[in-house]
């Protein structure tokens, strides 16, 4: 007789039994001030793992993600027109995010800072030192002086704007750069195989850190979650209705027709919280519709890299979450030094899991915010993966649309045919 072997659970699973676990003993000892003791060594040691793969991971992304893009000789127009169109439309989801956050205030409500007598007097410092500077002052910061006390320091907005440079710098040497390139994809491949490693001990962490939160100030908390949830939820669609609905109107695709071309892609990504399932459907069909090979060749991979919309959306949204959380009010020039970080620490980012989490820890150390509010919303992290994926897919798939009308390359009458005939057909399944 055979034997099966069990398929082992996902990380996405043991994150969750780890939260649940945390929640669990948090519960049971609630005002145990020894949980803590035990507990947040545990999970003090998975943040200074996180906190340790940050800048490599930023430094080594954005110089290949530059360099690849940084001279527009060799990209031409079309290169020129996708990354214009990627940036404006990150920029909106990234402000999206900030105004739902700031509207719902899913993270207020209870004063993390306090209850759990944590020491945030460094990021408080942070953010006063961050609103006492003067627009000189902050700008003259950005210039580091030494990019390895920088790095040493994790003056993050000092390491993004000597990575631009030196990946500028790369893309311009032409052939004699592509040895520093193939450098750089080596130590990024590196990098992102130790988020895979460092993520192996992410249930643990999360157990531990859950766990001190809820025994410090009890189960109520919780109730932000599921907040948070509904909130990116709700601003995700919306998001889709009104932004991308327009640029389809633009386009002369109407929703209804879009979303019945590509449901089953978008049911695929959203059950599998995964955009790379569905590139090879999307591609084919974006060809039939009409887009021409290449800018569907060119668009859509470089997309996967560069306009996920849903996830800084969501990466907006749960850096103001935790600050709430933590009581920390972040003025308006401190939020859009979050969009500026956010537009740079999300170019080239693989889609990789625990890869969010690098870029919320950059994120959060830039403007101020504890990253051990990162452990309350991991174990939600693959629910909300769900619909962040699912504005991922719409984003790139409508990117090729508008390229290719863009360009007046876009066979108008080869799209509206597709669109009827995928009516037809769907209608007679259904019949």
């Amino acid at each position: 007789m055979a034997v099966t072997k069990r398929k082992p659970l996902g990380l996405a699973w043991q994150i969750l039994i780890g939260l649940i676990l945390g929640i669990t003993v948090g519960g049971i000892f609630y005002g145990n001030p020894h949980v803590a003791e035990w507990l947040k060594p545990i999970g003090d040691i998975f943040i200074r793992m996180m906190k340790m793969i940050v800048v490599p991971i930023v430094f080594t992304t954005i110089v290949l993600g530059v360099s690849s893009v940084g001279s527009p000789k060799s990209l031409g127009r079309l290169g020129a027109k996708t990354l214009g169109y990627f940036t404006i439309v990150t920029m909106i989801a990234i402000f999206t995010g900030l105004f739902a956050a700031n509207l719902v205030e899913p993270g207020a409500g209870i004063n993390m800072a306090t209850l759990q007598k944590t020491d945030i007097s460094t990021y408080v410092a942070t953010e006063e030192t961050t609103k006492d500077q003067g627009l000189v002052e902050k700008i003259v910061s950005i210039v580091p002086t030494n990019i390895l006390d920088a790095m040493v320091r994790g003056d993050m907005l000092a390491i993004i704007f000597f990575s631009v440079l030196f990946g500028l710098g790369v893309g311009f040497a032409g052939e004699k750069g592509l040895p520093v390139v193939r450098f750089f994809e080596g130590v990024a491949a590196a990098m992102f195989n130790l988020v895979n490693i460092v993520m192996k001990f992410a249930p643990i962490g999360v157990f531990a850190l859950i766990g001190v939160t809820v025994s410090t100030f009890g189960i109520e908390s919780l109730g932000s979650l599921f907040k948070l949830i509904g909130t990116l939820y709700v601003t995700a669609l919306l998001f889709m209705v009104i932004v991308f609905g327009s640029i389809m109107k633009w386009v002369g695709v109407r929703v209804s027709d879009f979303v019945r071309v590509f449901k089953d892609e978008l049911l695929l990504t959203y059950s599998t919280a995964s955009s790379e399932t569905v590139l090879p459907r999307v591609m084919e069909k974006l060809e039939k519709m009409g887009v021409p090979k290449s800018i569907v060749s060119f668009v859509v991979p470089t997309g996967y890299s560069f306009n996920l919309d849903g996830s800084a959306l969501y990466q907006a949204m749960a850096a103001l979450f935790i600050a709430q959380m933590y009581n920390i009010d972040l003025s308006i020039g401190t939020q859009l030094t979050l969009v500026f970080v956010l537009m740079l620490t999300s170019k080239g980012m693989a889609a990789v899991p625990g890869v969010s989490f690098v870029v919320l820890l950059a994120t959060l150390g830039t403007v101020g915010i504890p990253p051990e509010g990162l452990a309350f919303i991991a174990g939600i992290d693959r629910i909300m993966d769900m619909m962040r994926s699912v504005v991922n897919v719409t984003g790139n798939t409508l990117a090729s649309l508008v390229i290719a009308k863009w360009e007046g390359v876009l066979d108008s009458d080869q799209l509206d045919e597709f669109m009827s005939t995928e009516g037809k057909q769907d209608k007679v399944k259904s019949a």
